[in-house]
């Protein structure tokens, strides 16, 4: 499983859009590689390898208009965990969700890579700064 995520990361790494004139961001893409070792250890048994969730269970994060929609609100989701119903993909959820217990700069990590993987494309990096702002 390791390894899939892993070369995934490489794959976005190569992949990623970017001006033409500009260099891929070092520091998202270190963030990103950090973060796909914590997705690997934290949400991949429901959110699934391939980002797509589990049908009327877990939610999908790849292509997900929540997630990229909700930026406030998904990454208070990965700090605090969420109960009650969502939307994700003009699809209802109604799952629980659990505090994982992560550092700001984890929650960080994670959510780079999660908001530049599988279809979703996020320019503008996640900080940690902007994680501990978030409340309950």
């Amino acid at each position: 499983m390791r390894v899939s995520i892993i070369l995934l990361g490489t794959f976005l790494y190569s992949s990623m859009v970017f001006s033409q004139d500009q260099e891929p961001n070092e520091v998202l893409l270190e963030s990103m590689e950090s973060g796909a070792m914590i997705y690997e250890d934290f949400c991949v048994n429901c959110h699934m390898a391939d980002g797509k969730g589990v049908e009327n269970l877990n939610p999908p994060l790849a292509s997900s208009d929540f997630l990229m929609n909700n930026r406030g609100l998904s990454i208070k989701t990965i700090k605090f965990g969420q109960k009650g119903e969502i939307v994700v993909n003009g699809k209802k959820y109604n799952n629980t969700m659990t505090p994982l217990g992560l550092a700001d700069d984890e929650i960080a990590d994670v959510m780079n890579f999660i908001s530049n993987a599988w279809g979703n494309l996020n320019n503008k990096i996640i900080t940690v700064e902007e994680v501990s702002k978030i409340q309950q």
